[in-house]
């Protein structure tokens, strides 16, 4: 299947394919979103002056999976940070690498603009996920504590 995945910035034309996915991947996490903030984030993404991208996987023309990434400063560097926020597949074409080049897609613009780490998040019950982070990113030993407002 890898060698039939397209992948590619998302145009501003192409929200109704894109919002099934980002659906998706909030129904897997058990979140949700107001509406609003799902549509100031597809504005975001296609805001020149937003650091904020989004890139989608196509298997034959059909768009099959997404990612969000951020570029964010760093104390500890001179270079930014590439924060990769979403990652999502439809069920039916996971296990057959289009997470995986998503990722890697990611990389490339990642260095291309400078950063220097792509770093992300996720469940420790996501261990399907983990097998594939685990083959092209390190564990950072990390856990993550938050406050929401």
């Amino acid at each position: 299947m890898t060698e039939r995945v397209v992948i590619r910035p998302l145009r501003v034309d192409e929200r109704e394919a894109w919002e099934p996915l980002w659906d998706g991947y909030l129904k897997f996490y058990k979140a949700s979103v107001p509406a609003e903030t799902t549509a100031v984030t597809w504005q975001r993404f296609h805001d020149d002056a937003e650091p904020m991208y989004v890139l989608g996987a196509f298997v034959d023309g059909k768009l099959t999976g997404i990612v969000h990434f951020l570029y964010h400063r760093s104390c500890w560097t001179v270079g930014n940070y590439c924060y990769l926020q979403d990652l999502f597949v439809n069920e039916g074409a996971r296990g057959h690498g289009v997470g995986r080049k998503l990722i890697e897609a990611v990389y490339e613009k990642a260095k291309a603009a400078g950063a220097s780490r792509v770093h992300w998040l996720t469940q420790f019950e996501n261990a399907r996920a983990q097998i594939l982070y685990d083959e092209v990113a390190d564990r950072s030993g990390f856990m993550q504590y938050r406050k929401i407002f």
